[in-house]
């Protein structure tokens, strides 16, 4: 029996899974939680062996409650379930130690071959992510600095240099370095090369 818990700040997402679920009886559903304190909570005391959880979560996001997850029960799966498809966000979480990754719209059929492959220790990428374009972009965004990528989430955000020398604490002389840098790294040619890249992987949480 795979004992299975869900988290997800929309109750709906939740009462869809455990109805898609409900006929299922190699799957024990031990518990829901709408925001990651709740959910660490659960897996402490219904010790679920796999975790289908949101990104996109109150109090804790998905990556970093993936990574407490692991460092604390390293033998609970995680599997994201998640409206987000850019490549980054799909590798941030798999590097967080996720398992799986699904999209919100996936098929019954899929959410129950994830769980499958899984629990039996194997990976499980939904068929409309491009895992081999997520782990080119991963290996791009492996050139930036840690401040670079700082910078590169803000300008995704459509702040500007002003905005961004502000936030950060630094001078616009030296953002406008960072980017041009950054597009030098990335191969980025063209003014908006850059902008577009950034949007283009924006995640704001």
């Amino acid at each position: 029996m795979i004992r299975l818990a869900v988290a997800d700040d929309h109750q709906s997402i939740i009462d869809g899974i455990k109805l898609l679920l409900r006929s299922e009886k190699e799957i024990d559903f031990v518990g829901t939680a709408n925001n990651g304190k709740d959910l660490i909570e659960l897996i402490e005391h219904k010790e679920p062996h796999i975790v289908i959880t949101d990104i996109r979560m109150p109090n804790v996001d998905g990556i970093q409650l993936t990574k407490k997850i692991k460092e604390i029960y390293p033998h609970t799966k995680v599997i994201a379930f998640s409206m987000l498809e850019q490549d980054n966000v799909v590798k941030e979480m798999l590097d967080a130690g996720a398992s799986g990754y699904l999209l919100k719209n996936s098929s019954l059929d899929q959410v129950l071959a994830a769980i499958k492959a899984v629990y039996k220790g194997d990976t499980y990428f939904d068929p409309l992510i491009d895992w081999d374009n997520a782990s080119s972009s991963a290996k791009q965004s492996t050139v930036l600095t840690k401040r670079q990528l700082e910078i590169l989430k803000r300008i995704g955000q459509g702040k500007t240099t002003t905005e961004i020398a502000a936030e950060l604490a630094l001078g616009k002389h030296t953002v406008s370095t960072h980017r041009k840098n950054m597009s030098r790294a990335l191969g980025l040619k063209g003014k908006g090369e850059l902008l577009r890249y950034a949007v283009e992987r924006k995640y704001d949480f």
